[in-house]
């Protein structure tokens, strides 16, 4: 008999759907013993769940079995203009696929509430020194992305569900922390824990709040949005017990650094973690937010923390009503989900983590889990004073300085204290040198509020940190032109130029093309070093300027705690938040004018293109037999070098086709922006010039490069001309890899692109999540070599052609034939990773959306 669970929520007039009695009615006092994340999908189980399932689903829960699927249905889907709007753009094409065949276009809409942010589009083309910068850099965003904004624009009145917020207002993160966020929602007067899938991997901030958040590929998020359930099994929950506190002068960028390269050695790729100990309760809300957003620079598909006071401290600090505030702490409280009430939560690993052991540190030269002490620098060989000539840059020259990205700036004691050692650097006469180009881009306006209400905004303005933008700039390539003297100093002495940022990613070649690598460092320590002017400079020891003859240090320019949380306590304030989100959230009730179900597409344009999923190359069964490799690849190849986000070069195979196409070079923008048209978005994949691809190699060394041997003819050539003799060819193609393939931004195009090129299946040793469902969705099989085997065991040149044969079933074992040019053969075991039983059906369809076409057509057809 099916019992309902629905009960009273003491104190409200609200439901809710009680849990701990569904799961203590299978096993008294289990519930107790479950990890938060456990807690909170339970209760969407138990909301959601058909009846007839529901105890054999929950059992899984306590018996922390991982072997069977579960569905999990989100209350939201969140998107920034990039992968939302290609995700967008796919449902549109979807609509005209469903059309072609006489179904109702206008039935297509998300029917799971989407909010897109428009916030990855602005590119730095005025530095901070300009007091004009925000106005032009957004003027020019306006211009480029024209097209786009159209589509936006179109989306926004002809889909149900779909919520924009225009360019110029923050980064989707932080005003999700800040305000979109509930952390528990209210629907039909039931009461629920908010939860949400966002199409960009460092959707897992909002994990600081207690909410289950996780970042997916476009192509997820438009299954989310159609409302089918995300299917999944158990993950691997993990506990992380921080303990002490931080040491005075550390930032929570130093924690967090620290803790990347901690939880990236304890392997944690793809796992669930929940932090919590006395180090947590230490922790603001904006600390732990900087901690939760990096979750996939150390692997995990979430971070969460437990709801707690400082959960509603901060509620309340970013102007939440009171009511929503009362509720939070009544249901956490009720239901199991405040802090107190996990104390016999039972991990199956825990990792323990002193705050007491970090010291101020950097990330780099190239991962962001490369953490390197400030006080090790020339140890590590990456400071040194080196003498230049006079007028020149130097060696190791910082040519970017940006404090930038959702990590950081939704930190207020991050950016009070950029401010205070800009004030204290301008007392002492200290200022940046020339040719660091420095910005400050907040996600949120609310940052510039406060700082301008602690006086430190004219600080920052003085040494070149005025805002650009609120928007994701520099961390996501979108660092804009350099000066053009300062380009030719590079390129001509063939400089070691860098880039220095408050971001969360520094793979090479992402944030500028002349920066040939780049640091992570707190928003203090990037004023420093535009100060410093260099890389090559021991920042704890060298000497930053002279004051009345005596010799500054950053020691004596860095901001005591006690003054950072006074003036956080005085300048951060309820009301700066509502002047900030009351307006832009009223903005969202007018949708306009109701437009054709039928989106009228541009021909010429370079942005917006009819999508091809149901054609060509797509729309042809996949033979999984004499494929041959577009590319063998090594270790850590992140979707950066599978599909390139930042600044598009003429001499490139996109550069070259918008020149075609008549669009100038000054406003080729970046390959992010293109990616609603896929003529322009293939002629991205590889195309990173960091590229390593071993079937390219000069007397034995790999030469870097947009580089591809075609084969059988052995012919070295730019990787889209390769591609495009294999499509002529009608080729099936295979890519060999090495271990943690996919890491970096869930990025659609990193499958779509090498879908599109003929790839069928990817051959590696180990995938990061999102990637992989990515490629799923796209119809491509991702096969993962046994342990112990690889391309270098197997003595895999690129000569080879390949079949794959075998029941393709959920994590079968498959066999990866290997043909040899010199007519040997080998069969070589493989998993199948086809996770769950969802993702073969999605996968057998050739996709996420040849898969909802077939589905809407049938129920269409079984209801006429």
């Amino acid at each position: 008999m099916n019992i309902d669970y629905r009960k009273p929520l003491p104190g409200t007039a609200l439901d809710y759907f009680d849990t701990r009695a569904a799961i203590d009615a299978i096993e008294e006092g289990a519930y107790d013993k479950l990890p938060y994340t456990s807690r909170v999908l339970a209760e969407n189980l138990v909301r959601r769940c058909d009846p007839a399932t529901l105890t054999a689903s929950l059992r899984q829960f306590i018996e922390r079995r991982q072997d069977l699927d579960f569905p999990w249905f989100p209350a939201r889907v969140v998107c920034h203009d990039i992968l939302g709007q290609t995700a967008l753009v796919d449902l549109a094409g979807l609509r005209d696929a469903i059309a072609a065949q006489g179904g109702d276009p206008a039935m297509v809409n998300p029917v799971v509430p989407t909010q897109l942010v428009v916030d990855h589009s602005l590119a730095v083309e005025s530095a901070g020194f300009d007091p004009d910068a925000f106005d032009k850099n957004r003027a020019i965003e306006d211009r480029r992305n024209e097209d786009r904004f159209h589509f936006i624009e179109w989306t926004k009145k002809a889909f149900k569900n779909v919520d924009v917020i225009p360019p110029g207002n923050g980064i989707l993160h932080q005003i999700n922390l800040e305000r979109m966020s509930p952390v528990i929602q209210v629907q039909n007067g039931v009461a629920f824990p908010d939860t949400l899938v966002g199409t960009d991997s460092h959707t897992p901030m909002v994990d600081a709040l207690g909410v289950i958040a996780i970042g997916v590929g476009g192509l997820e998020a438009e299954s989310v949005m159609l409302g089918r359930a995300s299917w999944m099994r158990l993950p691997d929950i993990i506990g992380v017990e921080l303990s002490g506190k931080p040491q005075p002068g550390i930032t929570a960028t130093d924690i967090v650094l620290a803790l990347t390269e901690f939880l990236r050695n304890a392997k944690v790729v793809s796992s669930y973690l929940e932090f919590y100990g006395e180090g947590a309760s230490h922790l603001t809300l904006g600390d732990r937010a900087t901690i939760s957003n990096m979750a996939p620079e150390y692997g995990s598909t979430a971070a969460m923390f437990y709801i707690d006071e400082q959960t509603i401290k901060y509620l309340k600090l970013t102007g939440r009503d009171d009511e929503q505030v009362a509720l939070v702490e009544t249901y956490a409280r009720h239901t199991g989900l405040w802090a107190g009430s996990l104390a016999n939560a039972y991990y199956e690993r825990v990792l323990r983590f002193d705050l007491s052991s970090v010291v101020r540190t950097i990330a780099g030269p190239s991962n962001p889990h490369t953490r390197v002490p400030t006080s090790d620098l020339a140890a590590r060989g990456i400071s040194g004073v080196v003498e230049n000539e006079p007028g020149l840059m130097p060696d190791g020259a910082v040519i970017i300085a940006a404090i930038t990205s959702c990590t950081n700036t939704n930190n207020p004691r991050n950016m009070i204290a950029a401010g205070l050692l800009a004030r204290n650097a301008n007392r002492l006469g200290l200022t940046r040198k020339p040719w660091v180009k420095s910005s400050l881009a907040p996600g949120s306006k609310t940052v510039a509020l406060y700082l301008e209400e602690a006086k430190l905004l004219p600080e920052l303005e003085k040494l070149g940190f005025g805002v650009v933008a609120f928007a994701c700039t520099t961390c996501n390539g979108m660092s804009g032109a350099l000066d053009p003297v300062i380009q030719q100093e590079v390129v001509s002495r063939d400089l070691y130029a860098t880039a220095v940022l408050s971001g969360n990613r520094n793979f090479d070649g992402r944030i500028h093309p002349y920066a040939k690598q780049a640091f992570l460092a707190s928003p203090p320590l990037v004023v420093a070093y535009a100060i410093a002017g260099t890389i090559r400079f021991d920042i704890e020891k060298d000497v930053l300027g002279y004051a009345d003859g005596k010799p500054i240090r950053l020691a004596d320019i860095w901001p005591l705690d006690e003054e950072i949380d006074a003036i956080v306590a005085s300048s951060v304030k309820p009301e700066q938040f509502r002047q900030v989100y009351t307006p832009m959230f009223a903005l969202q009730a007018d949708k306009g004018d109701k437009v054709s179900p039928l989106y009228d597409w541009r021909a010429p344009s370079t942005y917006i293109r009819r999508p091809p999923y149901w054609e060509g190359a797509l729309a042809g069964a996949r033979s999984l037999a004499g494929m041959r490799p577009l590319a063998v690849l090594g270790d850590n190849i992140t979707t950066d070098h599978l599909s390139p986000s930042n600044a598009i070069m003429m001499d490139s195979a996109a550069g070259e086709y918008l020149h075609k196409m008549g669009l100038p070079e000054v406003d080729f923008n970046s390959y992010a922006t293109h990616r609603g048209d896929h003529l322009t978005a293939q002629r991205a994949t590889f195309a990173n010039p960091t590229l390593k691809n071993e079937m390219v190699k000069v007397d034995g060394k790999v030469r870097p490069g947009s580089l591809a041997r075609i084969e059988p003819e052995g012919q070295v050539t730019r990787m889209w001309e390769a591609i495009e003799t294999y499509m002529e060819r009608k080729q099936p193609l295979i890519i060999i890899a090495g271990a943690d393939y996919g890491q970096g931004s869930s990025r659609d195009w990193a499958a779509k692109g090498v879908r599109l090129a003929g790839v069928e299946a990817i051959a590696a040793e180990g995938f990061e999540r999102i990637h992989r469902t990515n490629l799923v969705g796209m119809g491509v099989l991702p096969l993962e070599f046994k342990l112990g085997v690889n391309r270098i065991t197997l003595g895999i040149d690129g000569t080879e052609t390949f079949d794959v044969i075998g029941a393709r079933t959920p994590r079968a074992t498959l066999t990866l034939v290997i043909n040899r040019a010199n007519g040997e053969r080998a069969e070589v075991p493989v998993t199948c990773r086809l996770d769950t039983a969802e993702e073969v059906s999605i996968y057998e369809a050739g996709g996420v959306l040849q898969r909802f076409a077939q589905d809407f057509l049938e129920s269409t057809a079984k209801a006429a």
